[in-house]
């Protein structure tokens, strides 16, 4: 991938500075709110809370908004104060990021996460853990309420993040429901594209430039639904690689353990691995997918490798990016090119 077409290069090394130069006054509007409703104690617990969970990401949603911002606003609208609100914008999406991590790793019962414990594994949390993911996502709409109550955009603000965490949480739903007891007839690739549609896409594609259009001043509804069909897709390629990286990355680069073939989870791996094997490879699956055993794993991981996956996979991957650029290239609302395409580059060939 050309590095020097990112979105870090885009937005500058200096625009990752002033964001973290800004988490300090994020955690203290956040502390002072609770401090005071007299709650000094959950307040001190808070502070920990939000250290350990969100400041540590690839902040890839934060960066995408703040780059579609910049691109998409007028000039005469890029002010220094519209500039912060758009980083403030940009950590509420971290802090959302962070409660459907902690939830999420507690759900899967997750090891590692950014490379350290998962949060509810610190200190044996356990599942206490639960009520500080309610406090991120609470916290998330505290921000905009401070910050945003009286624009123009207000309610555009609070609609999308309300129904997008909604879409995530029934995208949660699907995965639970998926897993409570792995079915493999019920592994079908129009599941998994609904699944990640919910799970995925939304709150990570849609959400971050859907913001950014609202705090721009786009009223467009053509451009809306043109951005978001084209960040569906580019969505969907993003979790497709998740999915493998789970499977056939290095965990020390990711920053996490993978734990999908043990927790039975409907992964693209797992659809196509279906849709390859014989009868016999298929009584394999049957009997060695969705088990902790690491034996049963192993057997999965072969399984996938004998079928051909790791190649299937470069296949689809490089096709699946012509194709994207090519739906890019024909957004016809006025929306720049320039956008997509620089979100699209992020992910090819990515490791993480």
């Amino acid at each position: 991938m050309d590095q020097s077409k990112s979105i870090w290069a885009a937005i500058s090394e200096e625009e990752s500075q002033s964001m973290m130069a800004m988490w300090p006054d994020i955690v203290r509007d956040i502390i002072e709110e609770i401090e005071n409703s007299n709650f000094p104690d959950v307040a001190k617990w808070m502070e920990k809370v939000l250290q350990y969970t969100v400041p540590e990401g690839k902040k890839i949603r934060a960066f995408t908004l703040i780059y579609a911002y910049k691109l998409l606003a007028p000039s005469d609208q890029l002010t220094k104060e519209n500039i912060r609100l758009a980083r403030i914008l940009a950590w509420c999406l971290e802090l959302l990021q962070a409660f459907f991590l902690v939830i999420d790793d507690i759900q899967d019962q997750s090891l590692l996460r950014r490379g350290k414990l998962c949060w509810y594994r610190h200190n044996d949390i356990g599942l206490a853990a639960i009520n500080d993911g309610l406090l991120l996502e609470c916290a998330t709409f505290y921000l905009i309420k401070k910050y945003f109550k009286g624009k123009d955009y207000y309610i555009n603000l609070l609609e999308t993040f309300y129904d997008i965490t909604f879409k995530t949480n029934i995208g949660q739903g699907l995965d639970m429901v998926f897993t409570k007891k792995p079915d493999l007839d019920m592994f079908t690739m129009n599941r998994y594209n609904s699944l990640i549609e919910y799970k995925t896409s939304h709150y990570s594609f849609i959400l971050p430039i859907i913001v950014a259009m609202h705090l721009a001043g786009i009223k467009d509804p053509e451009m809306f639904r043109q951005a978001k069909t084209i960040l569906l897709e580019i969505g969907h390629l993003f979790q497709v690689q998740d999915d493998y990286l789970g499977c056939y990355g290095e965990s020390d680069v990711h920053g996490k353990d993978d734990t999908d073939i043990q927790e039975g989870k409907c992964t693209w791996l797992i659809v196509v691995a279906l849709q390859r094997a014989t009868p016999d490879q298929r009584k394999i699956l049957e009997e060695c997918y969705g088990f902790a055993d690491p034996e049963k794993v192993r057997r999965v991981k072969q399984l996938f490798t004998d079928l051909g996956l790791p190649n299937h996979y470069s296949t689809y991957e490089k096709k699946t990016y012509n194709l994207l650029k090519g739906h890019i290239q024909q957004i016809s609302c006025g929306l720049p090119h320039s956008l997509f395409l620089t979100v699209l580059r992020e992910l090819y060939h990515r490791m993480s």
